[in-house]
């Protein structure tokens, strides 16, 4: 499956977008993240590989501003820090 096709599968994470078509990697990794289930994130971490989510992640929330939750970005930096 592709990243293409596992986010128009799953419309419901980019709501708020009305070309999914276009989305990003990072912008696709941050609603999986922010909106997913674990079966979204694990799906996920099949397409692209668990280092890839992980330094894409870490990037993100590197930034003064970015658009995670403070307990999802603790839980994944957490997680990422123990399995990638």
């Amino acid at each position: 499956m592709t990243l293409r096709a596992f986010i128009k599968e799953r419309s419901y994470l980019n709501w708020y977008s009305k070309n999914i078509d276009q989305a990003s990697e990072s912008s696709i990794i941050e609603s999986v993240l922010n909106y997913g289930t674990f079966d979204d994130f694990k799906k996920l971490i099949k397409i692209l590989g668990i280092k890839k989510v992980s330094e894409i992640f870490f990037s993100q929330i590197r930034r003064k501003r970015n658009n995670y939750r403070p307990e999802i970005k603790n839980y994944f930096s957490l997680y990422f820090k123990k399995n990638a």
